[in-house]
């Protein structure tokens, strides 16, 4: 059996970890450079840094602060926010990362996700999908770094993360909106119906709450990976715990 990953996410907004609910209400959480360091010796298996805003204010990534960031762990760590091209994805790579995150440029141009695996493999590609309920489904939303920029894709979500697979990416993250930051645990159903129908990883990200939380995800074979941020940046879960109960609960992890 594969171990499941506890992956630690820091969103960053004008070059500080920032956190909030529902993709809003950001407050300050700390300095990057010193949280991935944290999060790397307390054993989480990967780290995340979305650029939250790059897409939205339509400007590159923060290259500086990746390559800080990266010459300080030596964890997987996967880069999103404001990658559009393949030199976009090129200049990523080589600034440290291990992988990259699509996720507006994407839905932009789908060719985008199909390029970049031929060229720097599909274990390297990530589809970010920000996913919220409506009318009954799950739809795509995109610039979702601030209020006034985020808007409905036309994209059912399911669909969405199928077509990506096929186009060749590596890995899918679905970030449910209406979960993010509530603490109310994850959308289980929701990414139990992405799961099933995927035959790459899939990573659950928005609400992380309890330990209890992870362990359901999992007893359920919702994902393959849990994604969390407010519980780990404010202290009120360490990694070592969830992976401890996890382990308690016969889920394969990495300790």
């Amino acid at each position: 059996m594969l171990a499941k990953r506890i992956i630690a996410c820091l969103d960053i907004s004008e070059g500080r970890v920032v956190k909030g609910v529902k993709f809003t209400q950001h407050r300050d959480a700390g300095d990057a450079v010193e949280l991935a360091k944290k999060y790397a010796r307390d054993g989480v298996d990967e780290l995340v840094f979305y650029d939250i805003t790059a897409s939205a204010d339509n400007r590159g990534i923060m290259l500086d602060l990746v390559r800080h960031i990266a010459a300080e762990i030596f964890i997987p760590f996967t880069v999103g926010g404001g990658i559009r091209t393949i030199e976009d994805i090129r200049a990523v790579l080589l600034a440290g990362a291990d992988k990259v995150s699509l996720n507006s440029a994407a839905l932009a141009n789908p060719d985008l996700i199909n390029q970049s695996a031929e060229i720097f493999g599909s274990q390297c590609i990530v589809v970010g999908v920000d996913v919220r309920a409506e009318n009954g489904g799950h739809v795509v939303y995109t610039h979702t770094g601030r209020d006034e920029t985020r808007k409905a894709a036309g994209r059912d979500a399911l669909q969405w993360i199928s077509e990506a697979q096929d186009r060749g990416a590596g890995e899918i993250t679905a970030n449910v909106m209406d979960a993010d930051g509530t603490k109310a645990g994850y959308d289980i159903e929701f990414l139990r119906s992405a799961n099933q129908q995927l035959t790459i990883p899939l990573v659950a990200s928005g609400g992380a709450g309890s330990v209890q939380d992870f362990v359901d995800l999992f007893h359920r074979d919702a994902a393959d990976a849990a994604l969390a941020a407010s519980v780990f940046h404010f202290g009120e879960l360490t990694v070592a715990q969830v992976k401890e109960k996890l382990a308690a609960e016969k889920i394969a992890v990495r300790r």
